[in-house]
């Protein structure tokens, strides 16, 4: 999985960027301090892998990992070179998930790029660069199939969609309203990779004594939560600075910070489980005594393809999988005495993978 760290100049986006993946990219108190796009590879969070990993005394423990990549500070005419402009563009169509920073707390020593503080009109500055962009994708996409469509259906249908999908940029909307009538329309919206078409989590960055109870008392949360609901997005109230300090913390000094702060979760927690929900993700456990390992995979994967995961020899020749939820197996103690308590399932090829599954695949190739 791969994230886009995105908003205007100044929003707390590289601080952020830091605190979740101790990375050091620069940060300072003036517009575009990152360049080139930082990436940083984080971990996700996974109790269940810990445990497992002392059951089984596993030599190795392999967590899921995200990749962060905190993208230069946006301005307004981004799509028309202002700024850091296209490279900027150019960079979020690489991500599978956008991560909007929204500046929500006041501090008169941080100056704000249209000079005060509005989460709203912040949201709306980028979206219209983001529409910009994808109505001139559009326009040339339209140019090119139309001197064809009169003469192939495929392409007539294409040019139906095109001009479908303009629509709705032209309305001030986010391509991600389009919805594909089949699978055909599906392939050709897939295909277009419309910045605007990508799922975002908005991360409310909020001054620290905003966070006990959520953003709730914020005005600009608020606001932003009203919006995401309407777009269907993910949102959630983070302070970069708190996050950053707990990223120098070791476990038991963090959990002691936070339980200090009156939270229940650091912002990476929120961030990687509104990530999970956004993009219909789950994960799987292996688990032995050479590794225990999260296996990410998409809602609704089939056995099989779960098992192509590990390897695409476990896809073509698979035969069943050993499927044992997590939690019993930890409570049994080991996988023999579960199979004893019939809490052990051999699956077939039809089996819908469920998040917390612990698979042994049986394959033949």
């Amino acid at each position: 999985m791969k994230l886009g760290i995105v908003g205007l100049p100044n929003v707390g986006k590289s601080t952020l960027f830091n605190s979740l993946t101790k990375a050091g990219a620069e940060s300072a108190n003036y517009p575009f301090c990152t360049i080139d796009p930082n990436v940083g590879i984080v971990t996700v969070p996974d109790e269940r892998l810990k445990l497992l990993g002392d059951l089984y005394h596993s030599r190795k423990v392999t967590p899921a990992v995200i990749e962060f990549v905190d993208i230069a500070g946006l301005v307004k005419g981004a799509s028309k070179g202002e700024g850091l402009g296209n490279q900027f563009l150019g960079n979020i169509r690489e991500v599978d998930a956008i991560v909007h920073v929204v500046r929500c707390f006041e501090d008169e020593n941080v100056v704000h790029v249209d000079g005060s503080i509005d989460p709203l009109r912040d949201i709306e500055t980028i979206n219209l660069e983001l529409i910009f962009s994808d109505l001139e994708i559009l326009e040339r996409r339209i140019a090119k199939v139309g001197k064809q469509a009169r003469m192939d259906k495929g392409l007539a249908k294409e040019e139906a969609l095109l001009e479908k999908v303009k629509e709705i940029l032209e309305a001030g909307n986010l391509a991600i309203r389009f919805t594909p009538g089949d699978e055909d329309e599906e392939a050709i919206f897939a295909s277009l990779n419309l910045l605007t078409a990508k799922p975002v989590i908005y991360a409310a960055n909020v001054a620290e004594e905003d966070l006990a109870d959520d953003g709730a008392s914020n005005a600009g949360v608020a606001a932003v939560r009203k919006f995401a609901e309407e777009n269907g997005s993910e949102v959630f109230a983070i302070c970069a600075q708190i996050e950053e300090e707990i990223a120098e913390l070791e476990e038991e000094e963090r959990n002691m910070f936070l339980e200090e702060l009156g939270l229940a979760e650091s912002g990476l927690d929120k961030l990687v489980r509104a990530s999970y929900r956004l993009l219909g993700l789950i994960s799987f456990l292996t688990s032995g005594e050479d590794e225990t390992r999260a296996w990410t995979i998409r809602v609704g994967t089939k056995a099989p393809q779960a098992a192509g995961k590990i390897h695409s020899d476990f896809e073509r020749g698979f035969i069943k999988a050993e499927v044992v939820n997590y939690r019993d197996l930890l409570e049994q103690g080991s996988l023999s005495a579960a199979r004893e308590k019939g809490l052990v399932r051999m699956e077939g090829k039809d089996y819908v993978v469920q998040d917390g599954d612990t698979i042994l695949f049986r394959f033949n190739v």
